[in-house]
């Protein structure tokens, strides 16, 4: 399979999730997006990730289309919810199934945190590998009585039957492409679907870029091992390859990353303050007409 599957006119998405509101460093993904889709003639689409329908609210995907059209961001065609499409996901998983590739792990974060041999890259307790030595007898048996699961990746067996070396195109913010390696096994079996999800980030991202012909994806640095994962699995599920591009981060003055957890300025509040739609973008260093009339505002914040 060809790296480069961007023989077509480019395909890029903005892939908010509706569980908060989106922040500076949002927009500097979505405008990333954006200045690609519109220097290439690409098509810009807008995904929503929102398989979390306990922290996923329509309220916070409104506030989300309220600032991406503030912003005066473009899309493409109809947005894609992944909530809606639950299908996809248990159609891949059931292709890896077939392969022997996963399995049911029925243990509670509480057991994978005690048992855990190291961290992954995002930080999260390394799972040990517990359920994946249970018998296929114990298996069967335990979800037959409604045990709830979570289906990891046999991460050991997935690499020995992919391609014997898997590698994507990075470029960064630049123009000149390196080939990276990727380096799966260092997320240990990851989760593909959530005991209460149809599938976890790695598995639904793969596949919805696959079906909305995605050839370019644009997104933060903090998802670039992330990329591993998503490599293995379009080379396992034979998807195509697209083209990554992962930018610099947007933090505040003390060096952290934006985020809504730590309840970072939104938009919105930066709206509320004054600033413009054309400040944000001149701050961010997109074009736009004048200086920032709020640079004191937004000079808290920083490229990383």
């Amino acid at each position: 399979m060809s790296l480069d599957a961007t023989s077509v006119s480019p395909v890029l998405r903005f892939a908010p999730t509706p569980n908060g509101a989106l922040h500076l460093g949002h927009a500097y993904s979505a405008l990333c997006n954006q200045r690609l889709a519109d220097e290439t003639r690409g098509r810009l689409l807008l995904r929503i990730e929102d398989l979390d329908r306990t922290r996923c609210k329509p309220a916070y995907e409104a506030a989300i289309l309220d600032d991406l059209n503030w912003l005066g961001l473009r899309f493409d065609g109809s947005r894609r919810r992944q909530s809606e499409h639950a299908e996809d996901y248990a159609g891949a998983l059931a292709r890896l199934e077939a392969r022997g590739l996963v399995y049911p792990c029925f243990c509670s974060r509480a057991e994978v945190a005690r048992a855990a041999i190291g961290r992954d890259p995002d930080g999260a307790p390394l799972y040990a590998g517990r359920c994946r030595a249970l018998p296929a007898v114990e298996k069967r048996a335990r979800l037959a009585r409604g045990d709830k699961a979570a289906w990891r990746l046999d991460i050991g067996r997935a690499i020995a039957l992919a391609s014997a070396r898997i590698v994507w195109l990075e470029y960064g913010e630049g123009t000149a492409p390196e080939a990276r390696a990727a380096d799966p096994a260092t997320w240990g079996d990851v989760v593909l679907r959530g005991r209460d999800l149809a599938a976890s980030y790695h598995l639904a991202v793969t596949i919805d870029d696959a079906l909305q012909g995605v050839t370019d994806v644009v997104r933060g640095r903090d998802l670039l091992a992330a990329t591993s994962v998503h490599r293995l699995l379009q080379d396992l599920l034979g998807l195509p390859a697209p083209r990554y591009r992962h930018h610099r981060l947007v933090v505040d003055a003390g060096g952290d990353k934006l985020s809504k957890s730590r309840n970072s300025p939104s938009l919105a509040g930066l709206r509320a303050q004054g600033v413009t739609a054309a400040d944000v973008r001149r701050a961010l260093g997109f074009p736009g007409e004048g200086a920032p009339a709020i640079a004191v505002t937004l000079s808290r914040f920083l490229l990383s």
